[in-house]
């Protein structure tokens, strides 16, 4: 896996490159001396193109140089293999351009469309750097260009270095023996008859075993859901105890019913109208009240609905909606993932009930007010409680909100809905500790710090998926419940980052040699042995979502019992 020094992720820092694109400062000792003017910018396809966003990135602009930006080594994708920068200056400016790179075994020496050594053109113009690897190593380069720049040919130099990281992959040479096609050809047709013949024998077998499992399964889950929270079950559950969750038995095995891939990006805006359009509100029922979050381009408010037959009778909502700069494909994003859990009906849920998609108008997504707001949010006020107050909230309130999440994620499951997100920051509580599931709708905008992009320029929660979504983007009930573990641990450290000190592109490596987060403080060694159960590589091998109920419920009836 490329990338052994990589930051937080380009995700994480959208909120920082917009706070660049509009902040410039002065050279330290008050004199700018970027040249009269001197104009060196990223345009906004580059921008685009690097890190996502609509705007112009400049490091010079009218003679200030930013010296905000320039220190920041931008990362480089891999299927990126040159930068172009933008520049021009009004009367003559000399320069002279070189590059450095800290392992030119892995990436050759940068080369440039222009000369070392030369004049600022007069007219805005572009030059090129290319970024060639070597294709020998995964790794990843530091690379650095040094630009100086020289008024008039006196010996006032400012110089500037522009920092990138760029991230090489090996190339494997593949070698064909140039005779006996023929004998290859016949051999290949062979080996894939085989193949597809064994296959076809595995399937088989797969399938009549899963559908006893799935008959088994169905009869656990019908008697498993009349018993509800209050009544823990008379089966008695194994409790594990791993050193390693990666060898952790699970409580039983099962087959996973139906593995999705993500698709949101085929979905066009008018598409995601028309899937909300039935429960499509007038702008006159809604009125917003409390900002309660706030990100780059999303916000959610608490507001109020006025029902369409009775004007008096008014109900709490949460109101989410994008500000005037958000761009079309983040409309459509809040959208199609509102939709996730629309027509779900259960206890632990918190599906849409209206959208305001009015022309002229921002899109608003409305669902029901729970007075205590986001999980995650509501977790780390309570952790700041704690060191005033240790009874804040107790351990077994935590385990009656795993109970909660789990039923909810039970729920889904049996309807084969894949949530693909599950975390705190997509719950939400009330003052009765009453927590339902919510979609991801804006929650890359408003937790960016938990999404990464591990150079595929999409924002994946990175530390909260699966080795097998991470790998092939693949997700199952199997891999939520991969999630509903790390969620079990946000909650018994009230709120804390999963992996914090792990960088993203080591995840998948570090997750298929067997490491996990370790087992948090006053957790006790039954709830931990819980999460390793979910951790489990194999997705097979990971417990359902109503058998963990279940143990949860247990577990819960034997804290009460200590009371």
């Amino acid at each position: 896996m490329a990338g052994t020094a990589a930051a937080a992720g380009q995700g994480a820092s959208t909120i920082f490159w917009r706070a660049l694109l509009v902040l410039w400062s002065c050279c330290s000792d008050g004199v700018c001396r970027g040249g009269p003017g001197v104009n060196v910018y990223l345009s906004v396809e580059e921008t685009r193109r690097l890190i996502g966003l609509d705007a112009e990135l400049y490091y010079v602009r009218n003679d200030v140089v930013s010296y905000y930006a320039l220190p920041f080594k931008l990362l480089v994708p891999g299927e990126t293999n040159s930068l172009h920068f933008t520049w021009h200056a009004k009367s003559k400016v000399e320069y002279t351009l070189g590059f450095q790179v800290d392992n030119p075994a892995v990436m050759d020496m940068p080369q440039a469309n222009i000369s070392a050594r030369g004049e600022i053109p007069r007219k805005e113009s572009v030059f090129r750097v290319d970024l060639l690897c070597t294709g020998t190593f995964d790794s990843e380069v530091a690379m650095e260009m040094q630009l100086n720049l020289t008024i008039n040919s006196s010996k006032n130099i400012t110089v500037l270095n522009f920092k990138r990281r760029k991230i090489c992959f090996k190339i494997d040479a593949v070698h064909t023996a140039p005779a006996t096609s023929t004998r290859v050809f016949y051999i290949s047709v062979g080996v894939c008859c085989a193949v597809i013949f064994l296959v076809a024998i595995i399937l088989a077998v797969l399938h009549l075993h899963s559908m006893k499992r799935v008959e088994l399964n169905d009869s656990m889950s019908e008697s498993g859901s009349s018993q509800g929270l209050s009544q823990p079950s008379t089966q008695t559950t194994q409790y594990l105890r791993a050193d390693t969750p990666n060898n952790a038995t699970p409580v039983t095995s099962y087959p996973t019913l139906r593995i999705e891939k993500n698709d949101l990006k085929s979905v066009t805006l008018a598409e995601a109208k028309a899937r909300v359009k039935d429960v499509a509100i007038s702008r006159e029922r809604i009125t917003f009240k409390d900002v309660l979050q706030e990100g780059t381009f999303g916000r959610i408010f608490h507001g109020v609905l006025v029902d369409e037959k009775d004007p008096s009778k008014e109900k709490n909502v949460f109101i989410k909606t994008v500000k005037d700069h958000a761009s079309e494909v983040q409309v459509t994003m809040m959208l199609t993932e509102s939709c996730k859990l629309r027509g779900l009906h259960h206890r632990n849920l918190l599906p849409i009930n209206h959208v305001c998609i009015e022309d002229g108008e921002r899109p608003m997504v409305l669902l029901p007010y729970l007075n205590w707001g986001n999980l995650k949010l509501f977790l780390r006020q309570c952790k700041l409680a704690e060191a005033n107050n240790p009874q804040a909230i107790s351990q077994q309130d935590l385990v009656h909100m795993a109970i909660q999440i789990a039923c909810g994620m039970s729920y889904l499951a049996r309807r084969e809905v894949i949530h693909k997100d599950l975390a705190t920051r997509n719950c939400v509580i009330d003052d009765s500790l009453q927590v339902k599931i919510t979609d991801n709708a804006l929650s890359r905008d408003l937790f960016p710090m938990d999404y990464h992009c591990l150079g595929d320029n999409e924002n994946r929660p990175v530390r909260w998926m699966a080795l097998e979504s991470l790998v092939n983007n693949e997700f199952s009930s199997a891999s939520d419940v991969w999630a509903f573990g790390v969620t079990l641990w946000e909650l018994m450290t009230l709120g804390q980052t999963p992996y914090v000190d792990i960088d993203p592109f080591e995840m998948a490596v570090y997750l298929k040699d067997g490491y996990r987060i370790a087992q948090p403080i006053n957790c006790p060694d039954e709830l931990f042995a819980v999460m390793a159960c979910c951790w489990a590589l194999d997705r097979d091998e990971r417990p359902k979502f109503q058998q963990l109920v279940q143990c949860l419920t247990e577990f819960h009836a034997a804290l009460g019992a200590y009371v």
